[in-house]
């Protein structure tokens, strides 16, 4: 009795970390021709709308990377960066970042720009584009 309980524990202890979502590695990403990478404060100011260089390439809203990104790299929860988007959008000092729909379209967008900075899944790295940092 005590085995079965032992391996009825188990089991539900690895169908509980078989659903947890796996976190991704977000990767700061510029092109692989990029001549100089900017510090990941002055990318936070470009995708918060308070610098306009580099040129912030975003993920859909829907994508889940997007708010970990905000929130890793940036420490801004999603109601937060809608807030300070609405507020430039409003007074017409601010146009929020192109968007695209997919890591893909991401490391097309990042790598044909040379002043442009976007964000994937570091897994979906590869020679178009060079990883700046990684925000954890």
């Amino acid at each position: 009795m005590k085995k079965e309980m032992t391996a009825a524990a188990g089991a539900i202890a690895f169908a509980a970390l078989a659903m947890t979502p796996a976190r991704a590695e977000v990767a700061i990403i510029v092109s692989a021709h990029a001549s100089q990478a900017p510090q990941v404060a002055q990318v936070c100011q470009a995708f918060l709308g308070k610098v306009k260089s580099p040129t912030p390439i975003n993920l859909g809203e829907k994508n889940p990377l997007r708010d970990e990104f905000f929130s890793k790299a940036c420490k801004k929860d999603p109601v937060q960066v809608q807030a300070m988007w609405g507020k430039l959008i409003f007074t017409g000092t601010g146009t929020p970042p192109a968007e695209v729909d997919s890591a893909a379209a991401m490391k097309k967008a990042v790598a044909a720009d040379p002043n442009a900075v976007g964000y994937i899944d570091k897994k979906d790295a590869d020679a178009s584009v060079k990883v700046i940092a990684t925000a954890n």
